[in-house]
């Protein structure tokens, strides 16, 4: 216990951060997915709490997704009443028991690193192009959608084109400061003195931007915010209407099929989105720790299974939260758990304070978290890496941005798949020669794709050489390679080519033609 506390200072401040953050996103998924709005915050205090402790992850949070939102949307709209569609998210969460258990977690390992940060550099642009609506003072558009496609018909390029023609001058300035403080705190003050290392800026930028606001209603002529402008939460007379806010699942709904498929597609989905945000969470990590991903699974199958029967939405491993968290300075798992227990206790007993936050405010937060997870010098670094990185990397960033995430990752998987195959392809085979002596070198896997090759330049080998086929490093050698290799050999001394064939004791099974008459030593 003592050791789980011991960066309580770091934690703490973090989670502080994170809960402004998360606070709007949640309600904005709640809202964009067709469901309670307080089902939103239920999702966020369990992937917090719940999750939390439960999880190996030292900096993921977790909470709902922007991108379940449109399953969620679909399973809500197929259901009979909301109460069956809790059903599914407990059933999503066994199944990722389920899988946890069968340790399905090995499936992240297998994403390029191109892909991973071409993901965080993906999730910092879109934090930018989807908070600059909001920055202005233009909320037409939820909280936390991440989509290019929006539901209101519009995409995040017409939303910003709108926005610039309905802005609200006190939502700009309230942005704008809100930016500066955070470039000025992490670039002056806490380099000045500790003292600024203590408080984190979103809280004076939260600050800063409430007191603007009043300072608005004061001023007026039009420099004031709307209610829609600031944050918006369900708000309890008592206890027992507070309670009343929490619904649990029916059970006499068990039976339908599309409870089970909802479910199932849920627990799919949502191990995916999981798997790949704790891999970029331990990219981002500091202190290159690994997170267990079948632990994971576990702990989110948890989450999901407590988060249905109370009410909640479907919750993942979310990335936008989780960077924030890092930037935020987090140590340990404890600021996830810290940032669910200050959602549950600021949402029961002082949401009037909370509805003061300004949505400009956090829009700068976003915005800022943004630029660090897509600074331009991560650009340059993949470029000098070379073209079988970059393109990669590229591909998937402009792919998410025009998709959604679990799309953009898989085009770049296979982007990335391409590269790794073309490099196969290339060093596969290595040719060299000296006058008229020619070593054909077969390495690592030798497949198919390389047969046209080796054919090529078997053919363009003049008369009177002499050739060795070295065999004895490659790991795999397709029959199609095998048999180019012994058309070779039957024309060779056609050529008055002498060709010996070196091979390891573990290729016996290829079938090479072996005759010292045609001039050929295997």
């Amino acid at each position: 216990m003592k050791k789980a506390f011991q960066f309580v200072g770091a934690d703490a401040s973090a989670a502080l951060v994170v809960f402004l953050v998360a606070l709007p996103l949640c309600l904005g998924i709640a809202l964009g997915s067709n469901a309670p709005l307080f089902s939103g915050i239920i999702a966020g205090i369990v992937g917090g709490i719940v999750i939390g402790i439960f999880s190996g992850s030292h900096l993921s949070v977790s909470g709902p997704a922007a991108g379940l939102t449109a399953i969620v949307a679909a399973g809500i709209g197929k259901m009979p009443v909301f109460e069956a569609f809790l059903l599914s998210v407990v059933i999503a969460g066994v199944f990722q028991l389920l899988l946890g258990f069968l340790k399905a977690g090995v499936l992240g390992d297998y994403v390029p690193t191109s892909v991973i940060k071409g993901m965080l550099a993906a999730i910092g642009i879109i934090l930018i192009l989807k908070q600059l609506p909001h920055l202005v003072g233009y909320d037409a558009n939820y909280e936390g959608d991440e989509t290019f496609a929006q539901a209101d018909q519009h995409n995040t390029f017409s939303e910003i084109t709108s926005a610039l023609n309905r802005v609200t001058p006190l939502a700009i300035l309230i942005g704008v400061v809100a930016i500066l403080i955070q470039v000025l705190w992490d670039n002056v003050l806490v380099k000045k003195s500790s003292v600024f290392q203590l408080i984190p800026a979103p809280l004076v930028v939260v600050v800063a931007g409430i007191l603007l606001s009043k300072a608005g209603v004061f001023i007026g002529n039009g420099w004031y915010l709307r209610d829609t402008q600031l944050v918006s939460i369900p708000v309890a007379s008592d206890a027992k209407q507070f309670f009343s806010f929490f619904t649990f699942p029916d059970m006499k709904y068990l039976g339908l099929p599309v409870v089970w498929t909802t479910g199932l597609t849920i627990a799919i989905v949502a191990s995916l989105e999981t798997l790949l945000c704790v891999e970029a969470a331990d990219k981002l990590d500091p202190y290159h720790r690994v997170t267990p991903t079948n632990r994971e699974l576990k702990a989110q199958g948890i989450g999901n299974l407590v988060s249905g029967l109370l009410g909640g939405l479907p919750v993942t491993s979310v990335i936008v939260r989780t960077s924030v968290n890092i930037n935020a300075g987090a140590r340990s798992k404890m600021s996830a758990i810290f940032h669910g227990m200050l959602l549950l206790l600021c949402v029961a007993f002082i949401p009037t304070l909370l509805k003061l936050i300004p949505l400009s405010a956090l829009a700068g937060v976003l915005i800022y978290t943004g630029f660090k997870l897509a600074k331009p010098a991560l650009f340059k670094d993949f470029y000098g890496k070379g073209f079988d990185q970059f393109v990669p990397f590229v591909v998937t960033i402009v792919a998410i941005i025009f998709t959604d995430l679990l799309v953009g990752i898989l085009i770049g998987i296979v982007t990335g798949l391409f590269f790794v195959m073309r490099s196969n392809f290339k060093t596969a085979v290595y040719v060299v020669n000296t006058g008229q002596q020619y070593l054909f070198r077969l390495r690592k896997d030798v497949s198919f794709l390389n047969k046209a090759l080796l054919r090529e330049k078997l053919e363009q080998v003049p008369a009177h050489s002499d050739v060795l086929i070295d065999m004895a490093n490659a790991d795999f050698i397709d029959k199609d390679v095998i048999e180019v290799i012994n058309d070779f050999l039957l024309h060779a001394h056609l050529k008055n080519i002498k060709v010996d064939v070196r091979k390891n004791a573990s290729q016996a099974n290829h079938k090479l033609i072996s005759s010292h008459s045609l001039g050929i030593n295997v």
